[in-house]
């Protein structure tokens, strides 16, 4: 068993397995896994999830049958929906699912991916591929029975808008959707735009009903929502690269023979880098393929200094409210 489990785990695994019937080796069980995306086959994180599960039955060689069954294209609802189905153990059991749906039990969640977090797609990968966020880990996972098993995301995102931007007095009073966790509102408001909080799914609507003139986000979710048909100009601002896990419910997990725990563990990690590479690799192409074809056009923003400049202050501060001020320190600190 991995370290990581070992600590994490073992008490729990005491309690979960008393009163549970072992099965002999010679009484294969079989382990059924729901996943679900809010997604189709084609999503960046429908891949990654669909590799964990490829990964995982490669990883796995004990006696035990594993099945996986995947709910696509929001059949099981949205992420705060499947993190909320994984914390109580009920109907989802993995997911790749935005850190801000997990703030709800952890708020040190909400640090994973802020904007302006990381210096680049360099730093950003160095980061995830450290042990430096092993204190948020751990405080999902206490606080929410959640466990992040690897980081996919990669998405660069850009402001969806309905007329251009390019620099700072453009986007000043813009109203814009964003996500729930409080450091959102607090970075866009420090941009000086108008932040809003709204369903993921509403998105569309609000724009094309002038509810919202802007949102946010990576090319693959531009594609996939068609926000593109409301929002077509795309402001390359690069606010943001995304840290998107897959979790899996610990009170799922615990369930499960120790063997196909650590399989599950490091199939988990694995897919993370594979979803990683494959998003931030695909992002550039897709946008450029929308753009090609007509439903977008991009427009450069030039004051991307400024969002820095703006955004800096706020996530110190926002991390040394947290009591983390030297997680922010060593995500920085990262080379």
């Amino acid at each position: 068993m991995s370290t990581l489990l070992s600590k994490m785990l073992r008490p729990a695994l005491v309690v979960a397995f008393t009163g549970f019937t072992m099965v002999s080796a010679a009484q294969a069980e079989k382990f059924t896994l729901h996943g679900a995306s809010q997604f189709d086959e084609r999503h960046a994180f429908t891949r990654l999830m669909r590799k964990f599960e490829q990964l995982t039955k490669l990883y796995y060689s004990g006696e035990h049958e594993v099945e996986f069954i995947m709910h696509l294209n929001s059949e099981l609802g949205l992420e705060k929906d499947y993190v909320a189905y994984m914390n109580q153990g009920l109907s989802v059991d993995y997911a790749v699912a935005s850190p801000s749906h997990m703030s709800t039990f952890s708020k040190l969640a909400t640090v994973l991916d802020p904007p302006m977090l990381y210096r680049d797609a360099g730093h950003w990968s160095k980061v995830l591929a450290s042990d430096v966020l092993k204190p948020v880990v751990d405080d999902i996972y206490k606080r929410a029975d959640i466990l992040l098993l690897g980081y996919g995301g990669g998405g660069v995102r850009h402001l969806i808008v309905n007329k251009p931007v390019t620099n700072m007095a453009e986007i000043k009073k813009v109203p814009i959707r964003v996500m729930g966790a409080p450091i959102q509102t607090k970075l866009f408001d420090a941009f000086g735009m108008s932040p809003n909080v709204i369903a993921y799914s509403e998105v569309y609507n609000a724009i094309q009903t002038g509810v919202i003139d802007a949102a946010e986000n990576e090319a693959a979710g531009i594609r996939q929502m068609k926000f593109y048909e409301v929002g077509p100009n795309i402001s390359l601002t690069a606010h943001s690269i995304t840290v998107r896990p897959l979790a899996i419910s610990g009170k799922t997990l615990r369930k499960l023979p120790e063997d196909l725990q650590v399989a599950i563990i490091q199939a988990g990690k694995d897919a993370g880098t594979y979803g990683r590479v494959t998003e931030l690799t695909e992002g550039s192409g897709i946008m450029s393929e929308m753009e090609k074809s007509g439903k977008l056009k991009t427009v450069m923003f030039t004051e991307r200094d400024k969002l820095i400049a703006a955004a800096t202050p706020v996530l110190k501060e926002y991390f040394n409210d947290l009591g983390q001020s030297a997680l922010y320190d060593a995500i920085q600190a990262v080379k």
